[in-house]
């Protein structure tokens, strides 16, 4: 059964990696699908991509820590399509290296896309999705929201709050049928790394592909379903 069919979806950090390729696996089942990265060119590309598979498409061009953004994609959304059935939070990036080396800046600039971004985008389509008492908010975390590693406290630490933030928003949500799942990660093949896409030392991460087929599974469920917690990973890589 194919629950996703002709769902209103919106997605931040679409423009390439994890997202881009979630937005191509979701336009295969002809939903309305909204994007948001803040690369203007790359999303106007990918638009395009996405109209050729049957699916309707907006984009939104701007940062997901500025809550103008959030708002006017969520109301552009609902204006053109008339409700956000599904809210994938997506956008975030890391860094890397020993907590004292860090600067003020890169602590605000990393929780603002990962934790700051993730709250606005919520807070913005849980009040149509209570009233009309179902939808879905995914969050895209990662492993190390369950376990640390040296030289990542940054990154680390905006993923446990990732992690705390959706499990809080599932207990206040779960009464109005909302539904909350956070998906946690291993080792993708992306340009999330140092090392570029497609290097030889990646062979054996998940791929881009894997993680949009598992936010798909996720989505693709009937109306009393819901994957509250979904841990993926490479088999080479121990947890």
């Amino acid at each position: 059964m194919d629950y996703i069919q002709h769902k209103t979806i919106l997605l931040t950090g679409a423009s390439k990696g994890i997202g881009r390729a979630t937005a191509l696996a979701l336009a295969a089942h002809r939903v309305k699908l909204g994007l948001v990265a803040r690369s203007e060119q790359d999303l106007i590309t990918l638009k395009q991509e996405v109209e050729a598979l049957g699916s309707d498409c907006e984009i939104f061009t701007g940062d997901v820590a500025d809550e103008s953004t959030a708002v006017k994609a969520v109301a552009k959304m609902q204006d053109r399509f008339g409700s956000i059935d599904v809210l994938i939070n997506n956008a975030g990036y890391g860094n890397s290296k020993p907590f004292e080396q860090f600067s003020v800046q890169e602590w605000d600039d990393l929780y603002a896309t990962n934790v700051k971004g993730t709250f606005l985008f919520s807070k913005a389509v849980t009040p149509a999705m209570k009233q009309q008492q179902s939808g879905h908010i995914l969050i895209i975390a990662s492993d190390v929201a369950k376990r640390t590693f040296a030289t990542g406290a940054l990154y680390c630490s905006s993923k446990f709050a990732q992690h705390a933030f959706g499990d809080a928003i599932r207990k206040e949500l779960r009464p109005h049928k909302v539904k909350v799942s956070t998906v946690y990660s291993g080792l993708v093949d992306s340009y999330f790394h140092a090392e570029p896409q497609g290097d030889a030392a990646h062979k054996w991460w998940l791929k881009n592909e894997d993680m949009a087929r598992s936010i798909v599974f996720i989505i693709n469920q009937p109306a009393h379903v819901v994957i509250d917690e979904f841990m993926i990973h490479p088999l080479e890589q121990d947890y």
